[in-house]
């Protein structure tokens, strides 16, 4: 342990949320371990990690139970749940329909409808175009909201009130916003693209495979293809939240996408899975993986990247899944060596699995995507997500989600 980096006080504390004062009470009640030398007072970083997950677990709740909080409200929601440590669909194993569907049949299955139709050749080329005026450092979800605003601007029948118009504009970003992303080498087409066989798919998956990764890999698409399915909806996300708020005031289906990509896009929930791929890509270059992780949580301040989900007693099954599938695939040795000598590392210092985001991270490192790929095939999966439960709240009170402020502030002279 002597060789790794160690977190001071002052980060000890912070990724407690507690002051100094209370880290060193921690110590002297034998809860934590110190290190002392000339330099002052270290603390061993998963040590750290493991402690602030048990301090945020409250008597009387099981392991595995979701992560107590203050929820502002309890939704109701037909969409997806998880029963026995197993994600479901209304009523089909998300794991099943992983394996055995697409992901254009999933879709049309959850939205009843036959095709997802793209939008025409000359909207995408708006898009193509807004897109590479942002060049080309610009973040991957900062062009899928301009291609969105894009789409959106195109679109005659964007403000229609009814609510089949949220289906129609997510079938459009769907196959849209991958197209847009492929560039100009993409072909046009404006029919669904259902898909039965088990091979390679001509849809969203090897679209969005040419927009992302450096070149084919016998079998990608399909694993793609799966994990768009996987990454559609689960509980009551933030950005879900998001998208439900703005279908509450009426939004349109492109209003209502970018206002759950505004908080999708944030480290603690769409765009995790960058912080581990950054993780598994340095211990595949040859890194000690205990050093790895600890200048990970070290950097992060957010805990083990890739690591913990609450609504699993045994580990999140998505990443299980996409794990799977991906240890059946050519030339993944690499990849998921480094995916288990972080796992084995942290089992061995806090009671935490591998997540979706260490999956879709292994994803994109054996498909040689950029790092933050992850957060793109998250994005675009959970789009149908966002207007399913966009389609309840249409059903629902207008403005219900309008929650009432309670001034705190300092009183008045």
């Amino acid at each position: 342990m002597s060789d790794l980096p160690r977190l001071t006080a002052a980060e000890a504390a912070a990724r407690l949320g507690v002051k100094p004062e209370s880290l060193y009470a921690y110590v002297s009640r034998g809860l934590l371990s110190r290190e002392r030398d000339a330099a002052g007072s270290s603390f061993d970083p998963l040590e750290v990690e493991a402690f602030a997950r048990r301090r945020r677990r409250r008597p009387g709740i099981a392991p595995g139970s979701p992560t107590p909080g203050t929820p502002l409200m309890v939704l109701e929601t037909r969409l997806a749940h998880v029963d026995d440590d197993e994600l479901h669909y209304r009523e089909r194993s998300a794991a099943r329909l992983a394996r055995d569907a697409s992901f254009e049949e999933v879709v049309m299955w959850l939205w009843d409808v036959s095709a997802l139709r793209r939008p025409s050749p000359a909207d995408l080329t708006v898009a193509r175009r807004t897109i590479e005026a942002l060049g080309r450092t610009a973040p991957p979800l900062d062009r899928l909201l301009v291609a969105v605003a894009a789409l959106a601007a195109t679109d005659p029948l964007r403000d229609d009130p009814d609510p089949s118009q949220l289906v129609r504009v997510g079938a459009r970003l769907v196959t849209g916003l991958p197209a847009a992303l492929a560039g100009a080498g993409e072909p046009h087409g404006e029919g669904g693209v259902p898909h039965a066989d088990g091979g390679e798919r001509h849809g969203v998956a090897q679209t969005l495979w040419r927009a992302l990764g450096r070149h084919d890999r016998p079998g990608g698409s399909r694993i793609l293809d799966a994990a768009l399915v996987l990454v559609i909806d689960h509980d009551l996300a933030v950005s879900t939240l998001a998208a439900r708020v703005a279908a509450s005031a009426r939004a349109s289906g492109y209003a209502i996408v970018t206002a759950a990509l505004g908080a999708f896009d944030a480290p603690l929930h769409g765009t995790a899975s960058r912080a581990a791929a950054q993780l598994l890509r340095a211990v595949q270059e040859g890194d000690d993986p205990a050093i790895s992780i600890a200048r990970a949580v070290r950097d992060g301040g957010r805990g083990i990247p890739g690591f913990g989900q609450p609504l699993y007693a045994g580990g999140d099954m998505r990443a299980r899944v996409l794990l799977e599938l991906l240890r059946d695939a050519p030339e993944s040795a690499p990849v998921l060596a480094a995916v288990d000598a972080v796992a084995r590392e942290v089992a061995r210092r806090a009671d935490v699995r591998p997540n979706l985001d260490l999956a879709l991270a292994a994803l994109t490192l054996w498909a040689e995507m950029p790092d933050d790929a992850g957060s793109v095939i998250f994005a675009i999966g959970r789009i149908v997500g966002w207007i399913s439960h966009a389609l309840d709240e249409y059903d629902e009170r207008p403005m219900r989600l309008r929650p009432r402020g309670r001034y705190v502030g300092p009183a008045s002279e």
